[in-house]
């Protein structure tokens, strides 16, 4: 897979719609959302079957990243949801569009 430019992504995967949650960051998504999906990526999406990514946002610098993953892991559950539902109502796996 091609490095990604610098800066980062935060992004959420989940299991089903307005199911189990997990929300990251990192330098290169399609490679890290690879690893999930193959069992690799993180020991909780893995007890949890979290394949789906549901919604990303792409940041200037990995530091402004983290700094907002931070923010959005204590949103509560609703507001993750609407986060999600603005940019992809039906929680389609956007996977897909990253290749």
């Amino acid at each position: 897979m091609e490095r990604e430019p610098l800066g980062g992504w935060v992004y959420i995967m989940a299991d089903r719609y307005r199911g189990t949650m997990y929300v990251g960051v990192t330098a290169n998504l399609a490679k890290r959302v690879f690893q999930h999906r193959q069992g690799t990526g993180s020991d909780f999406c893995v007890r949890y079957g979290l394949g789906s990514l549901v919604w990303a946002v792409r940041g200037e610098s990995i530091e402004a990243c983290i700094a907002h993953e931070k923010r959005v892991k204590r949103w509560q559950r609703e507001w993750k949801f609407d986060l999600i539902e603005r940019a992809n109502p039906d929680w389609s796996d956007l996977f897909d569009t990253l290749i």
